[in-house]
């Protein structure tokens, strides 16, 4: 990247991870009122049952638009690693999933720090705003993007674009659709943003709600919740925590599955056969497992699980 300004660009930093940032960067890339003078990214990670260090997404993809220097600061607030930054002279910062707090000096750049967050805020504040979404029920989905301050997701408005749920979707779906509304949203905004002719709009304070990192003991498929609310945790926990149901002591991982209507017979808890498959039974309907993959064994549709047990289903 060269250091020499040209035209009306102006001198900006990107800071990102994961895939949901790799579209924004993308554009950033060939956007004529940017001049990329460095990707800061997180350092490569032990991945795999071989714990093979592998980059993020967004190392391996400044390296294929042969995007340089790409910074990997273990802690950004580490004076080195902000030092590093800084020497880069950036106007502006943008950020798509980095996953590190941003250091004032970085948040007091001239342009700001202009972050894209996949929600529609203050709607899901937090670090896991996409499967909320889903899990909510919500009819449509949005993207964010703020100028950062030093609060958690708390920074004032520049624009949201929203997009129309189906009801089928899973997290990786529409994480993938959001990615790319954020990058058109950017592409978009940015110029009125540097000109002065888009202002920054305090977010509502009513409507807050905030998300947490998911655990894996989230995943766990409570009988007593409606299958339908059961259903949407099927979609927006791929690929992680993932849920899953215990059966006979085993925890079976669950991928996909649909909503039935119970019988009065049924008990919550309860693994039934539903027709060929097999269903939970739950306190409003059965959930019926489509997609299942048992401990030790590959995944496969819940009706062949279920011909190849041994056990008692209902």
């Amino acid at each position: 990247m060269s250091r020499r300004p040209a035209g009306g660009r102006v001198r900006t930093v990107y800071l990102g991870s994961g895939s949901f940032g790799a579209p924004v960067l993308r554009r950033l890339a060939t956007h004529p009122r940017v001049e990329l003078v460095g990707v800061v990214t997180a350092p490569a990670r032990p991945v795999g049952r071989h714990a093979v260090p592998t980059p993020t997404p967004i190392a391996t993809l400044a390296a294929a638009l042969g995007l340089s220097p790409v910074l990997t600061p273990e802690r950004l607030r580490a004076p080195a690693a902000l030092a590093s930054v800084l020497v880069l002279e950036p106007v502006l910062a943008v950020l798509a999933d980095y996953g590190q707090m941003v250091p004032p000096a970085l948040l007091d750049l001239p342009h700001g720090a202009l972050n894209l967050h996949p929600s529609a805020l203050p709607r899901f504040r937090g670090a896991s705003p996409v499967p909320a979404t889903i899990a909510a029920g919500d009819g449509d989905a949005a993207v964010s993007l703020m100028r950062m301050d030093a609060g958690l997701d708390t920074g004032p408005l520049l624009a949201v674009a929203h997009l129309p749920l189906t009801g089928r979707e899973t997290a990786p779906e529409l994480e993938a659709r959001l990615a790319d509304l954020g990058a058109e949203l950017l592409d978009r905004t940015l110029g009125a943003w540097l000109d002065g002719a888009l202002p920054a709009v305090p977010q509502a304070v009513d409507g807050v709600t905030q998300t947490r990192p998911l655990r894996r003991a989230d995943g766990r498929l409570d009988a007593g919740r409606p299958a339908s609310e059961l259903e949407r945790l099927v979609r927006a926990y791929l690929p992680w925590p993932g849920t899953y149901v215990e059966v006979d002591g085993e925890r079976i991982v669950v991928t996909a599955a649909r909503v039935e209507a119970g019988t009065p017979g049924d008990t919550p808890g309860a693994l039934v056969r539903h027709g060929a498959e097999p269903a939970l039974a739950t306190a409003a309907g059965r959930l019926v497992l489509e997609r299942v993959t048992p401990p030790g064994r590959r995944p496969m549709s819940g009706a062949d699980w279920l011909r190849g047990r041994r056990g008692h289903v209902g």
